[in-house]
């Protein structure tokens, strides 16, 4: 395995114990020839269901695929934010992407994120369900769906963001670019996706909204209850840390480095 694989794979996982190993297969199999190194990334959120357990049984198996396994463990339930910043920042590849544990974006698109990043076209790729080209298989109900479209409109007023879908968990990032950006990263829950692209837009970072096939999957960690108010929350607040300095350490992009491969 290179010391600096080509791409790090992250996977936040809570309570994903019944479909880990076949996540953790199927990674394994598709990224088995990958150029450059793939390492596989696992940040278990404080389950009580031994996500953490399944998981470390699998190192084996992917280290006989070529892939390394890395399980990390949060200290209890942090949030889906803290999980892909703890594995963001135990990465090593050049580029960094994670995915929802239920791949609800198939695997083969894995390449509509990486080419433009290697090409040296944009320094982030993140999936989109909802440009005109996007392919939903299976929808959410209705209401999620719904309460998507608003969140999306209230992202857009408070921040400036012009993406269409914001909250896909699909996206890849240069770690050399977004390294500062994640360091500075401070919402733990759902809307980090919304900080993350923030900061992104003010440094001037490129980033590529993709359209990529996408199914829902049954057994959503997210839920509709006081907490649902929290991303709006925690959105509203982006704008205010901006302007009183609370993201000064996130650095201006850097240029792109000779030799970034696929």
């Amino acid at each position: 395995m290179n010391d600096t694989p080509a791409l790090s794979f992250v996977i936040p996982a809570y309570n994903e114990a019944a479909r880990l190993a076949p996540t953790l297969e199927s990674v394994g199999a598709y990224f088995r020839d990958f150029a450059g190194g793939v390492e596989v990334i696992v940040v278990d959120d404080g389950s009580s269901d031994g996500t953490a357990t399944v998981a470390g049984k699998l190192v084996p198996t992917l280290a006989r695929q070529g892939l390394s396994l890395q399980v990390l463990s949060n200290p209890g339930n942090q949030g889906k934010g803290y999980s892909v910043r703890h594995g963001f920042l135990a990465s090593r590849g050049q580029v960094v992407l994670f995915s929802d544990a239920d791949l609800s974006t198939p695997l083969t698109e894995t390449p509509k994120l990486l080419e433009p990043i290697t090409a040296g076209q944009y320094d982030a790729a993140i999936g989109s369900r909802d440009l005109p080209d996007s392919q939903i298989g299976v929808h959410q109900s209705a209401l999620r769906e719904f309460a998507g479209r608003c969140f999306n409109r209230f992202v857009r007023v408070l921040t400036g963001l012009k993406y269409a879908d914001t909250q896909c968990g699909f996206k890849a990032f240069r770690r050399d670019v977004f390294l500062p950006v994640f360091q500075a990263q401070q919402v733990r829950g759902f809307a980090f996706d919304v900080e993350i692209l923030y900061l992104a837009q003010n440094i001037g970072a490129r980033v590529a909204e993709v359209p990529v096939v996408w199914n829902h999957a049954e057994g959503s960690k997210v839920g509709f209850n006081w907490r649902s108010v929290r991303p709006f929350w925690d959105v509203a607040l982006l704008p205010w840390r901006w302007q009183r300095g609370g993201y000064a350490q996130v650095a201006a992009v850097p240029a792109l480095p000779p030799g970034l491969t696929k």
